[in-house]
């Protein structure tokens, strides 16, 4: 009987072991997985706080269903990802609604937005919008003319400009 109990007893130590073992991993884990989220988050927060763009409305012209004007980097930090850079367009004033328009590489598909153009100066990273560069948007709507017009970078920072 008595080597029952000790067996028994080192099972009920082994179970406390491997219990704790689980416990203080998963919490380790968590912590890890924490951290790093947070440190992800102050990052991106970074980027965005040294991000700032310009919207040039001297060059706009209107003409049919688009829109051509110039957008400014005049932050510190490179704009690269287009797909995931937004137009939103008030048309047709107080009665009219807004449109988003997505990216597209080529010109003229209605809803969607290209670079016309070239990037000026793009001497450091080539189809990248550096700080002090500019490049020419043309953004295809559908309805009436745009009033007013906002870019938003993939990481949140907007511009915005009345037409």
């Amino acid at each position: 009987m008595a080597a029952a109990e000790i067996i028994g007893a080192a099972v009920g130590v082994l179970l406390l072991i491997i219990v704790a073992y689980l416990v203080v991993g998963s919490t380790l884990s968590a912590a890890e997985t924490v951290s790093n989220a947070q440190k992800d988050i102050t990052l991106q927060h970074e980027v965005r706080l040294k991000t700032s763009i310009t919207l040039n409305k001297t060059g706009t012209q209107v003409s049919g269903q688009g829109l051509n004007f110039s957008v400014t980097n005049n932050g510190n930090e490179m704009i690269t990802d287009f797909t995931h850079m937004d137009i939103l367009m008030s048309t047709g004033g107080e009665s009219g609604g807004y449109q988003h328009l997505t990216y597209d590489s080529t010109c003229g598909t209605e809803g969607t937005w290209c670079i016309y153009g070239d990037i000026v100066p793009d001497t450091i990273h080539p189809n990248q919008l550096d700080p002090g560069e500019e490049l020419w948007i043309w953004a295809t709507f559908t309805g009436g003319s745009p009033d007013w017009c906002q870019v938003t970078t993939s990481n949140g920072v907007y511009a915005t400009t009345y037409i």
